[in-house]
């Protein structure tokens, strides 16, 4: 699905995708230099640099649902609010 647009999540939407490089199309799909950031500047770093996709900040440890979609990115914070886990398409 390059150069296409991804629906906004809900729903999900993966096409024939199961990896995160699939579905970053030409935005970007990884963001390890979130990592020590405060999880609401990192949500909107990663609105910024990929728009096809909505992030969710959840707790670390929060059960997280298992589909891989292509619009939606996980941002898991600490309890201080702090990103603690790489935040990625999926």
């Amino acid at each position: 699905m390059v150069g296409a647009s991804w629906p906004h999540y809900p729903p999900c939407v993966s096409e024939d995708c199961t990896n995160a490089a699939c579905c970053g199309q030409e935005f970007k799909y990884v963001w390890p230099e979130l990592i020590g950031k405060p999880a609401s500047e990192a949500a909107e770093i990663i609105k910024k640099s990929n728009p096809e996709v909505t992030v969710l900040i959840l707790k670390l440890g929060f059960i997280r649902l298992e589909n891989f979609c292509c619009n939606r990115v996980y941002v898991f914070s600490d309890g201080n609010g702090i990103v603690s886990e790489v935040p990625t398409i999926g």
